[in-house]
């Protein structure tokens, strides 16, 4: 079937309108064998970092790693009775480090979006190594964990607190939709110990303005360090904080934090002991438990409006020194995915904190912190299939690629310098159940909290049976990976999206030049439409079609499988 679409593209001058249409049969066998709707998508591994792909899928309760061309080299499996609570990590001597929860909450005081119940450890075998559980009346885990080089762990708890408590801390509880309100915990286990050796109480550094007879009253603006209890973006819920991603700085001995419900990141001082946490001083950075830095959104603290604020219930923050050193050119800053920047609209960032090495400290400009913008902004050529108004994740890869996952469509892709798509995968799960190969997924069918990339070299691997060990999905197109890789593809510089076509509208670009000639075809090889494109970026109109699979023809000399939902 190559042969005979290569020789309809090298001699597609002699080729006479019935002709195409018979050679249009052959093609669509080819594309048909070669097009997959989940898992592997794409790839171009002259361009793609050489890795292992870390999966948890939500909805079902296995870790799963896999090679760049989707195949599984290793999993850990679960009892169907758990979820992931949300997040998974694989430390250097090849343990696994995972967060989990009970598939049921009946009977837990406190609950919300992103909760979590246990940490495990476990080794490459899947024997579980120790386990810990914080989920009681006043405590849950959540969300995140940071693994610390020393081997301690640091988590996020939510912190309950009664509406009359809440009362008493300054808090209008008339806003409070869920009755109780969830104040944040940060503490650090030692799993060898099991003992918590450090802690942070968010409930320490509180400020408010509506009672002057409480102790935490002071003027909000004055006090950026200080977490106003009554702002508040996310109408009253409990989970008013929400933060959904922790990491930690050795360099610094700082902790950083994604606070979404503010529309913030954090970062506190971990140099502090306990109890200089509770308070306002001491620590390296002078200034105890209270926030020493927080950027996207000044208003959260009165020194800005709206027009100022950079951050939209973003996730996945983190420094960037993952599997790379002090010579990275990007080291140091920090990464995050942008979730809300618009209605339609995702984006990942990096930002340079305007940290003092020498007087260590973060230098405020005026009355607030910068930058006054992203250091670097990365979206999808096609920016509506990164847009995921929760999840989601970024990473950048040595290479200076970027491994992007965009989490309510469960659709993972990598990046490269010039910004062309070089490795894509859809997650192959709806609603926590295993997909075949073919199945067309919508949003919110796999949610995917994360994915991150493990370089190839990684000291937990060696040793290691990495062979395939078959798919995730069902059915799989085994041959796919070679496929794509392999075959001579004509040089085109025409790039089309979204596909699957959602929206009715099918966008064509190409830079500087006349699009060409576009021609359409239904499954059976019925021409539907032949036009003439000009340069630039012109949209079709296919709503006027049913749903179902189409062939696009570009100039006679392309042929692409169209999804039309």
């Amino acid at each position: 079937m190559r042969k005979d679409l290569a020789s309809f593209l090298r001699w597609k001058s002699y080729i006479t309108k019935g002709l195409l249409v018979v050679l249009l049969f052959i093609s669509i066998g080819y594309i048909s064998q070669a097009q997959n709707t989940v898992g592997l998508l794409s790839i171009d591994q002259t361009k793609t970092f050489e890795g292992y792909n870390l999966l948890y899928p939500l909805g079902q309760p296995n870790v799963y790693l896999l090679n760049n061309c989707g195949q599984i080299v290793h999993q850990w499996q679960d009892s169907e009775e758990f979820l992931p609570g949300k997040t998974a990590y694989i430390l250097q001597d090849g343990k696994l480090i995972k967060t989990k929860e009970h598939v049921s909450h009946a009977g837990d005081t406190i609950w919300a979006p992103g909760s979590g119940a246990f940490i495990e450890i476990r080794n490459w075998d899947n024997e579980i190594l120790w386990e810990f559980e914080l989920n009681n009346s006043r405590y849950r885990l959540h969300h995140d964990i940071a693994v610390m080089p020393n081997g301690n762990i640091l988590a996020v708890a939510w912190h309950r607190k009664s509406p009359q408590e809440a009362y008493q801390w300054g808090r209008d509880t008339t806003t409070l939709v869920d009755g109780d309100l969830y104040s944040e915990y940060i503490f650090e286990i030692n799993p060898e110990s099991g003992q918590i050796v450090w802690e942070w109480y968010a409930w320490d550094h509180m400020i408010q303005d509506r009672d002057d007879n409480l102790p935490n009253y002071g003027i909000v603006g004055d006090a950026p360090g200080r977490i106003d209890i009554n702002y508040d973006t996310r109408g009253g819920k409990a989970s008013w904080l929400h933060i959904n991603a922790i990491d930690y700085s050795e360099d610094l001995d700082q902790i950083l934090l994604s606070v979404p419900g503010f529309n913030e990141i954090w970062i506190i001082d971990h140099s502090t002991t306990t109890e200089e946490a509770a308070g306002s001083t001491g620590g390296r950075l002078g200034v105890g438990g209270d926030i020493a830095y927080r950027w996207g959104n000044p208003a959260a603290y009165r020194q800005g409006s709206i027009e100022d604020q950079k951050l939209f219930f973003q996730h996945d923050v983190q420094w960037v020194d993952d599997f790379v050193d002090g010579s990275f050119e990007h080291f140091g800053k920090i990464a995050l995915f942008n979730n809300r920047i618009g209605s339609n609209y995702s984006a990942a960032h990096l930002i340079v904190s305007p940290f003092d090495m020498y007087k260590w400290q973060y230098i405020k400009d005026g009355t607030t912190w910068g930058p006054l913008d992203y250091d670097k902004t990365i979206t999808h050529p096609d920016t509506t299939r990164l847009y995921s108004n929760i999840l989601s994740s970024v990473q950048l890869l040595p290479n200076n690629n970027w491994m992007i996952c965009s989490g309510r469509s469960g659709y993972s892709f990598e990046l490269d310098i010039q910004n062309n798509i070089v490795w894509e995968y859809k997650t192959p799960f709806k609603s926590g159940e295993v997909v075949t190969q073919g199945d067309i997924l919508q949003p919110n069918d796999n949610f995917t909290f994360r994915m991150e990339r493990y370089p190839k070299n990684y000291p937990a691997f060696a040793q290691r049976d990495m062979s395939p060990k078959g798919y995730i999905e069902l059915e799989p197109n085994e041959d796919f990976c070679k496929i794509v890789n392999t075959l001579e593809q004509p040089i085109s510089p025409v790039r089309i999206y979204p596909n699957p076509v959602t929206d009715g509208l099918l966008r064509i670009t190409r830079r500087g030049q006349n699009v060409g000639r576009v021609e359409l075809f239904d499954v059976m090889g019925r021409q539907l439409l032949d036009q003439e494109l000009q340069r630039g970026t012109t949209q079709l109109d296919l709503s006027v079609w049913s749903p179902g699979v189409y062939f696009l023809s570009i100039n006679h000399t392309t042929m692409h499988k169209i999804i039309l939902q």
